[in-house]
């Protein structure tokens, strides 16, 4: 591992050892972090390769997908808009959107607006998006919010009530991009650039979607969990405010040193310290609590904390890609840790656990976990042939660690292990759809729409 590159003149962290077992542990090929102390990136490091089974180590510089984490900060140039009066917080959105408008749910428009849809409370569809591989066509915008082809995904609309609970939804921040392109009519990512990445020095990270091919040779590879590297080394995401940084983590730090700047009002700070102080006010308490810092509730874009010490920040996993990014929003500390492994998470964990106990972080709870994976027997139990209802049936065949489901009729789709119930029956969910199949001893059930359905099989 090389440590400290940030201040070469300092003592190897503590913390080194730790990641490279994890890494190893898992097989996590490669891995890059960094540390805010005293309001400074004052220590970074990396770990392993690129690319697994090639020679390219991971260097400060090598870009990781940043995967959600795009998303608190696609909201920090939103808020820079409305600061500006460009854009309302409060107004319903459909009166500003053009090219797409949230439809209507029945003789019902359903009121949506910019604060909502940042803090994951507006009650959109689609909570997140699988991505393209890198020879597919992309669809534009409009049509991933209209769920036309060649879109992957369906149609983002309100199914629930606006405003009166969490519902994470990449869908919503898909709708936040469209918005700032129409409203200023530039391009996503060069709007990213002028407003957030260059005046913070993010020099290291880019929005652009499909990456430009003269950065190839300084991006990660993305890693399934067993180890083979994702179809074309990563996945593509037109969803680009939702799902689309490719950055490092000292960069990373940068975003979360300015909200820090802008909270205690420094001068020259992104935005002023009043829409900072709203931004990072809990807007919505979420359904459950993060692993890493017990983040628990949404401001405007990052997530946080509602107990003990205030933190903010966000999590994300693409295909191939786990990272995590957590700072104080009054004590000038934090880390970001990236990663090129679906298995990642667990590495980052333990990373942020080291970081916490060697810089004596408050109150800081990170839980270590290990991986929740299905049993090849498991798997096993879940193939063959079933039927649905009379006319309709379906087959089930392993892939890796996932199901490979078929209906007839229909193309195949990928179901991954949720982990077991109750009963300690095995889940697994579907990627696209809102499905999930359930094992209940040799009973499949077919589990959408609220109904849990019994399948036979043949």
């Amino acid at each position: 591992m090389q440590a400290a590159e940030e201040d070469p003149g300092m003592s190897e962290p503590t913390y080194d050892a730790a990641l490279d077992e994890a890494l190893a542990q898992f097989g996590v090929p490669g891995a890059s972090w960094a540390v805010i102390v005293g309001g400074e990136i004052a220590q970074a490091g990396v770990s392993g390769v690129q690319t697994a089974g090639e020679a390219r180590p991971v260097t400060s510089t090598t870009r990781f997908q940043a995967c959600s984490i795009s998303k608190p900060v696609a909201a920090l140039a939103m808020l820079r808009l409305v600061d500006r009066g460009v854009l309302d917080l409060d107004a319903d959105i459909n009166t500003t959107l053009r090219s797409w408008r949230l439809p209507r749910n029945d003789d019902w428009q359903p009121v949506v607006t910019l604060r909502q849809l940042v803090s994951h409370s507006a009650g959109l569809t689609m909570s997140g998006f699988p991505g393209y591989k890198r020879a597919d066509d992309l669809p534009t915008t409009v049509q991933i919010l209209r769920g036309m082809s060649p879109a992957n995904t369906c149609g983002v609309r309100v199914d629930t009530v606006p405003g009166t609970q969490f519902r994470y939804s990449g869908g919503g921040t898909l709708a936040i991009q469209l918005l700032l392109e129409e409203v200023t009519g530039t391009p996503f990512p060069a709007l990213m650039r002028e407003l957030v990445l260059d005046p913070i020095g993010m020099a290291d990270s880019d929005y652009t979607q499909p990456p430009p091919r003269e950065l190839h040779g300084v991006m990660a590879s993305g890693h399934n969990v067993t180890g083979d590297v994702v179809t074309g080394g990563w996945h593509v995401y037109p969803e680009m405010a939702a799902a689309g940084l490719w950055t490092t983590p000292s960069d990373l730090c940068r975003y979360a040193l300015a909200v820090q700047a802008a909270y205690a009002g420094a001068p020259g700070a992104l935005i002023p310290q009043r829409r900072a102080r709203e931004m990072l006010t809990p807007q919505i308490l979420t359904t459950t609590t993060d692993q890493i810092g017990g983040l628990d509730a949404v401001g405007l874009g990052p997530f946080l904390s509602v107990s003990g010490p205030a933190r903010f920040g966000h999590s994300g996993g693409n295909a191939g890609f786990r990272c995590h990014l957590l700072a104080y929003r009054d004590i000038g500390a934090g880390a970001a840790v990236m990663t090129n492994s679906d298995l990642g998470t667990y590495a980052v964990q333990r990373m942020f656990a080291a970081i916490a106990k060697a810089h004596d972080w408050p109150d800081c709870p990170i839980e270590v976990t290990d991986p929740d994976l299905p049993a090849e027997s498991t798997l096993a139990r879940f193939t063959g042939r079933y039927r649905l209802r009379p006319g309709l049936e379906l087959s089930i065949t392993t892939v890796r660690d996932d199901l490979q489901v078929t209906f007839d009729g229909q193309p195949s789709m990928t179901f991954t292990f949720m982990g077991m119930n109750g009963d300690q029956a095995p889940m697994f969910t579907s990627i696209t759809t809102d499905t999930t199949l359930r094992l209940d001893g040799s009973t499949l059930t077919f589990i959408q729409n609220g109904r849990d359905i019994a399948c036979e099989r043949l």
